[in-house]
């Protein structure tokens, strides 16, 4: 097995909580070699609980500076001299104030690579960003829940998740490019670019976007959870085959192409629900799923996790979501997380 196809980069991480740590888990996962710069009390997250902390952290190194001080400072550049990149999640103001950008570190090393990962821009101040609040900010929650209910927010941090991957996405191309210099991603900005096909109904057909029942796809019918028997499953009908498979087993007639569906999307809701609610959702995902047909019943996290085992991993006594990247020929060697300052303490 190789040693992962980003061994021998090496990135520097400094930040707290989620968005940042979770994008260089990603490249560490991937080979590269990541050294987490903490302050004297260390990354926030490490207040909220060792299984938290674990599932963002492992296979980093920890070096603890205080980078307010002359010592700090001169260490974080010798750091950067010998790095490719340099991720930094924290407020603009205490990226500046701290030296975290290109053009304040570009003295150590040309080539550096600085990704700066904010709520809303280097440019933008310190709005508080919080990924429930970037979701309240850019339309999210409005377009999620019942129409006829509150807005809602899914049951996970879908932002800070989206922007670490979409920031680590930033690094390497910038890395791959040859060429040192600054890289920033908002929350905010990464939110608007995932609301891509409302975002154009919108902006080019001046079509405004609007919750449906069920979580229900604007284009496709049916493509929405419906109730069965036991349970609830997802259906996901997005061409006229899947539609004429299901029907075939379900034994619902008419409404043969999209078009029609979405015309009369009320009255193919009431056939789909009537036939869904003869079986359960796993009898049903049962009997859809070898016909090719996209539908699953809806799963706990327990259930999830039993129903694939092949993700979970044991990371330093941690078991853990493994990387979702599988490279062919390299299989990651997933390490525990690193001790407050384990590798380096200057404070």
């Amino acid at each position: 097995m190789s040693a992962g196809p980003l061994a021998g980069i090496r990135v520097l991480e400094a930040g707290h909580i989620l968005a940042g740590p979770y994008a260089t888990m990603m490249l560490a996962d991937l080979g590269a070699e990541v050294t987490k710069i903490e302050p004297p009390g260390g990354d926030l997250s490490r207040q909220v609980s060792d299984a938290y902390f674990a599932s963002l952290n492992r296979n980093k190194r920890s070096v603890r500076i205080d980078l307010t001080s002359e010592a700090g400072r001169a260490r974080l550049g010798e750091l950067v001299a010998g790095a490719h990149a340099l991720l930094v999640n924290l407020k603009p103001s205490a990226i500046q104030r701290l030296g975290l950008t290109y053009e304040a570190l570009r003295h150590h090393n040309e080539r550096i690579v600085c990704v700066a990962l904010t709520g809303f821009g280097l440019a933008a101040g310190d709005h508080p960003a919080f990924d429930y609040v970037v979701q309240a900010a850019t339309g999210v929650a409005a377009l999620t829940g019942d129409p006829d209910g509150p807005p809602t927010l899914p049951g996970y941090s879908s932002a800070d998740n989206s922007a670490g991957l979409t920031a680590a996405l930033g690094l390497l191309a910038q890395i791959v490019s040859g060429r040192g210099g600054q890289v920033e991603v908002s929350l905010r900005d990464v939110m608007l670019s995932q609301l891509n096909y409302r975002a154009s109904a919108y902006l080019n057909e001046g079509v405004e976007p609007r919750r449906l029942p069920f979580g229900a796809h604007s284009y496709y019918v049916p493509a929405q959870l419906f109730p069965t028997a036991g349970g609830h499953l997802a259906l996901f009908i997005t061409h006229d085959r899947f539609w004429k498979a299901f029907c075939a087993e379900a034994g619902v007639e008419g409404f043969a192409t999209m078009a029609e569906r979405v015309a009369r999307r009320e009255e193919v809701l009431a056939a789909v629900t009537a036939v869904l609610a003869t079986d359960t959702a796993a009898g049903w995902e049962a009997r859809l799923r070898p016909l090719g047909i996209p539908a699953a019943a809806v799963r706990t996290l327990p259930e999830a996790l039993a129903a694939a085992p092949d993700t979970v991993v044991e990371a330093g006594g941690y078991r853990l979501v493994g990387s979702p990247i599988r490279v062919a020929g390299h299989e990651p060697r997933y390490g525990p997380p690193p001790r407050l300052g384990e590798h380096g303490d200057l404070t």
